[in-house]
């Protein structure tokens, strides 16, 4: 069944459609998961809130048609949440080309979250796939997993600081670089 087709049983109340989704991206979402270091009761709550998000965006009419493959759409979802919880937790730390101030209120900041990837966002994700093993995890762990330099430096298993902060510059300008 193409995904537009379980959009539209799915806007039926299949239940049958709704319980093989859930059961097919379960074990995928919480190896997923379990990389920001959640407990499988707290991943079970999300994934919840994941599925309730998507059915309530199929209900609302804010989904009308997949533009990606429903895995990747229950995933952007998941992993904005993820990034919350853990940003309510004090774990992670602001970007600062993530400036909170965008969002104005509770409503957007949902909307903005269970929107599909902007061009831009989506020019981000190819660009950064496009980076070297190395640069994808210094960036990863110090943007997204809220690492410092020193802990960068000893996760990865560096000599010097400096060595992680002029990587880490290099890797920031060949992302800049592929996105123009």
């Amino acid at each position: 069944m193409k995904e537009n087709q379980i959009l539209e049983e799915l806007k039926r109340d299949n239940d049958e459609v709704l319980e093989k989704i859930y059961l097919d991206y379960k074990k995928p979402f919480f190896n997923y998961a379990k990389k920001f270091n959640i407990n499988n009761e707290e991943i079970t709550d999300i994934y919840q809130d994941v599925i309730l998000a998507f059915i309530q965006n199929i209900k609302t009419g804010k989904l009308v048609q997949f533009d990606s493959t429903i895995k990747t759409y229950l995933f952007s979802i998941g992993k904005y949440v993820i990034y919350n919880k853990i940003k309510k937790e004090n774990k992670l730390q602001i970007v600062d080309s993530f400036k909170e101030s965008n969002f104005k209120t509770e409503k957007e900041y949902e909307v903005l979250f269970l929107q599909e990837l902007s061009d831009k966002q989506q020019l981000l994700k190819k660009s950064f796939d496009l980076l070297g093993e190395k640069c994808q995890q210094i960036l990863t762990l110090f943007y997204f997993r809220g690492f410092n330099l020193e802990e960068i430096t000893t996760h990865l298993g560096y000599n010097h600081k400096d060595v992680v902060k002029s990587q880490k510059s290099r890797c920031l300008k060949s992302l800049k670089d592929k996105m123009t």
